[in-house]
């Protein structure tokens, strides 16, 4: 049924989770020593943080069928589609999508739980790709 291969689908869950804890900067210029500060800095949204960069480039390396696919997804795990109703979330991610894939599902909090819940609800399993993961 899904195209998209589940090991990108775990990369993509991962990062999106990174990427939704990411908080405004405390310190503009941190300098100390992260063993310091209890590695806190790791949660800062700095301009050169790569989260947020390495989430949209593992979704623009999707084709165009496993974009529709990661949107019918997010879709099916918010609750705007059922599991039986598949084929029609595919349909509207197919013709619906007016912006860039990546912009879209990067605005939508909670990405990454959205994903693995209609992962598990499609009868999926990510168990496999999740060791050494977050």
């Amino acid at each position: 049924m899904l195209n998209i291969p589940l090991a990108k689908l775990s990369f993509i869950i991962t990062k999106a989770r990174e990427y939704d804890v990411k908080v405004e900067p405390v310190d503009s210029d941190p300098g100390s020593n992260p063993n310091d500060d209890g590695d806190s800095e790791i949660l800062s949204d700095y301009a050169d943080d790569p989260t947020a960069e390495e989430l949209a480039d593992a979704i623009a390396s999707l084709n165009e069928d496993e974009r529709d696919e990661l949107v019918a997804l997010l879709w099916i795990g918010r609750g705007d589609f059922d599991k039986d109703e598949w084929p029609q979330a595919l349909a509207q991610a197919h013709s619906e999508l007016d912006r860039p894939a990546a912009e879209y599902l990067m605005g939508e909090p909670l990405l990454g739980d959205f994903l693995e819940e209609a992962i598990s609800d499609l009868g999926y399993s990510l168990d496999d790709y999740k060791q050494g993961r977050l």
